[in-house]
């Protein structure tokens, strides 16, 4: 089979010309038309770096899918692996097991007050998946109300309560409404200023559970941030006006930090930083960095007695799974110990944000930029008077373009998500903000 290696890369190692060769032949992608991938072979990382066998390191400032929050290879979290391995490898999760006790123990700590109970999952999709059907069953009601600029996951109810267009091919689940949340760069409520944005906003939330019945909601299905759809931070209010939404209406609030939560924005939970506190809280993706698959529901304690005494009807093989628990535990100590959330809070403040602002002085092809911690957005433009998105032929040469200069980037849209590990350094971000610099000015 012949090699087609992707745009500045060179397959000079027989390994790296074997796992491609492997992908193509036998690898079947997500959402991808799969007769024209060209995939990036990876062989090995450390930090926030990547590379290959034929000497071709990459900065990657994608984090894979926004989920290596503790930097790849980090070693501790490697050696608790290999602890656990040495001593069970796998156990059903009706047993009870230190490492599992142990991670939903450093989990909870982190909730707010009043949740001390996790569900484990093998992922975000599924986490969601059990947010769902808790509310559900708790309030006794069937829709779920979820925003269209959202991505809640690759499963039966989670992909329906996504709000963007891979739900569409996929609309098998009952139950499911949609409403515009804030987004003031290009308001759907005529507003001017952030403030305006969330009133009307929740206006807008109001009227659709007004008239979709109140007594038929059983939950409000947010994420904190949304990431996936643009990195919108959420303005003043509209998290607590949500909230009080809800409780009006006996309503559950689900929030989703499956990308913002666990040091990505700057805090432990994104939700941490805003006047709010769910009934139910879906995680995955930094809790372990997804050096083992996890992820999981923490529950409010009024949500969890529901299922003191009736059975709740679902659960996973590989939930609680030993080496992804001690892998969560060491994560969440070294976090810890490490100042690693502080860390993700400062660059974002000392570097990031000024150097993105710096870009968009520069490029009248950047729109906005918004963000925090290491969760950051450039929205790139045709024309900064309308706002006309860049299009997907400029967006797929930018791509070309970081990753020939040996950056690894996140994509999505008309934007360039700045997501980096939450262990990246002063120099790293410099080193990403001056390739940004290259590739946009040569436009």
């Amino acid at each position: 089979m012949s090699i087609h290696a992707p745009q500045g890369t060179a397959l000079t190692s027989a390994s790296d010309a074997r796992a491609y060769d492997l992908d193509r032949a036998h690898v079947f992608h997500s959402w991808s038309a799969q007769g024209s991938l060209k995939p990036l072979v990876i062989a090995g990382g450390q930090g926030s770096r990547v590379w290959d066998d034929s000497g071709h390191t990459y900065l990657d400032f994608s984090s894979q899918l926004v989920n290596t929050n503790i930097g790849h290879q980090h070693p501790r979290v490697v050696e608790a692996i290999k602890k656990q391995a040495e001593t069970l490898t796998t156990i059903a999760p009706t047993t009870a097991n230190l490492a599992r006790g142990e991670a939903a123990e450093r989990i909870t700590d982190i909730a707010p007050v009043g949740f001390n109970k996790v569900f484990f999952t093998n992922a975000g999709a599924d986490a969601v998946e059990n947010a769902i059907r808790m509310a559900r069953i708790h309030t006794g009601r069937d829709k779920v109300l979820s925003t269209y600029r959202s991505y809640h996951g690759n499963t039966g109810a989670a992909i329906v309560a996504t709000g963007d267009w891979r739900r569409l091919p996929n609309e098998y689940a009952r139950g499911h409404v949609h409403f515009f949340g804030p987004y003031l760069y290009r308001s759907e409520f005529w507003a001017t200023t952030p403030e305006q944005e969330a009133e009307r906003a929740l206006q807008h939330l109001r009227r659709v559970v007004e008239s979709e019945g109140p007594s038929s909601i059983a939950a409000i299905l947010l994420e904190t941030i949304p990431g996936t759809a643009g990195i919108m931070i959420p303005p003043p209010g509209y998290l607590p006006g949500v909230r009080a939404l809800a409780d009006e209406f006996g309503i559950m609030l689900i929030l989703d930090e499956v990308m913002a939560g666990f040091g990505r924005t700057g805090e432990w939970l994104a939700l941490d930083a805003y006047d709010v506190v769910p009934d139910l809280i879906t995680f995955a993706k930094g809790v372990n960095s997804g050096y083992v698959p996890a992820g999981g529901v923490i529950i409010s304690d009024p949500v969890a007695a529901t299922f003191d005494d009736q059975v709740f009807p679902g659960g996973l093989t590989y939930s609680g799974h030993p080496l992804a628990m001690a892998s969560i535990v060491a994560t969440i100590e070294a976090m810890n110990e490490e100042g690693i959330v502080d860390n993700a809070a400062t660059i974002g403040t000392d570097h990031i944000a000024p150097g993105l602002a710096s870009l968009a002085e520069k490029h009248d092809v950047i729109g906005e930029v918004r963000g925090t911690g290491v969760f950051w957005a450039l929205e790139l433009v045709a024309d900064r008077e309308t706002r006309e998105p860049l299009p997907a032929a400029t967006m797929g040469r930018i791509k070309c373009d970081l990753i020939a200069r040996n950056l690894i980037p996140f994509t999505m849209e008309n934007r360039i998500h700045v997501v980096p590990p939450c262990v990246v350094t002063p120099d790293e971000v410099a080193e990403a903000i001056s390739i940004y610099d290259d590739v946009l000015g040569s436009l």
